[in-house]
C-alpha cells in the first residue's frame, strides 16, 4: 500500500469542513490506509526494535496523530488501533500474549483506551479554540452559546455550552465542526469553567476520561 500523506488528510477534512462537501468514497480509502499504515508501522516495530520505550513513543505517536479524524468511525476501527496500543503495553510491562492487560493500563501505565484518546485529542483542541489559542482556520467554527446575540439568557449560555450545527449526513456529525461542540457540552461544568488553565483543564480532561473508561 502506499504510504499516507498526512497533511493531504487533514487538508481534505478542512476543506469538507468548509464547503459541506461530502468525499465520503475517498474519505473511506483514506481512514482505511490510515490504520493500515499505523498497525503495519506498529507491527514492524515490534519484530524490529530492541528498545521497549522507544518502542512505545513510537507508537503512541502513531497512534496519537490526527487522531480526531478518527471521530465517529466504526467500533472495528477503534478495535484494531486499541489491539496495536494494548501490545505495546504488553511489551512495555513484558506480560503474556493472553494476558488480560486491561489492569495494566488502568493501575500501572495509566493510559486511556483509544477511543478516549481521540475526545481527549477533540477536546483539548476545542479549549483552545475558544480561547483564542487554537488553530487560526478554526477561529470561527467553536462558538459558544452566550456569544450569539439573543441567547445569552439561555440555560445552555449559562452551562457555557457550545452551539452545535444541525446535520443531515453522517460524514458531518463526524467534522470538527459538529463533534468538537458536541464533546465539549458533555464534559462536566468544571471543565468548562473560564477560571482554569490550559494546563488544568488538560489534566482535569484526562482524569475525567480515565474515569470514564475505567470505572
Amino acid at each position: 500500500m502506499a504510504a499516507i500523506n498526512w497533511s493531504t488528510i487533514v487538508w481534505l477534512n478542512a476543506c469538507c469542513l468548509l464547503t459541506g462537501s461530502e468525499p465520503v468514497p475517498l474519505s473511506k480509502y483514506l481512514l482505511t490506509a490510515t490504520y493500515h499504515s499505523i498497525c503495519c508501522s506498529a507491527s514492524y516495530t515490534y519484530k524490529h526494535d530492541n528498545t521497549v520505550h522507544t518502542t512505545f513513543a513510537f507508537i503512541a505517536s502513531r497512534v496519537d496523530y490526527c487522531n480526531g479524524l478518527l471521530y465517529g468511525v466504526s467500533t472495528a476501527v477503534i478495535r484494531r488501533l486499541q489491539m496495536v496500543l494494548n501490545a505495546a503495553a504488553r511489551l512495555v510491562v513484558g506480560a503474556g500474549k493472553f494476558e488480560h492487560i486491561t489492569p495494566t493500563l488502568r493501575d500501572v501505565l495509566h493510559w486511556l483506551p483509544v477511543h478516549q484518546r481521540i475526545l481527549y485529542k477533540v477536546a483539548a483542541t476545542a479549549f483552545d479554540c475558544i480561547r483564542g489559542t487554537g488553530p487560526a482556520y478554526f477561529k470561527h467554527v467553536c462558538t459558544l452559546v452566550a456569544d450569539i446575540t439573543g441567547r445569552a439568557h439561555l440555560r445552555s449560555a449559562e452551562r457555557r455550552d457550545m452551539l452545535v450545527p444541525r446535520t443531515r449526513t453522517e460524514f458531518r456529525r463526524r467534522s470538527f465542526q459538529v463533534a468538537a461542540p458536541t464533546i465539549w457540552n458533555s464534559l462536566p461544568a468544571h471543565l468548562r469553567s473560564t477560571l482554569i488553565s490550559r494546563r488544568q483543564f488538560r489534566d482535569g480532561l484526562k482524569s475525567h476520561l480515565f474515569t470514564e473508561a475505567y470505572f
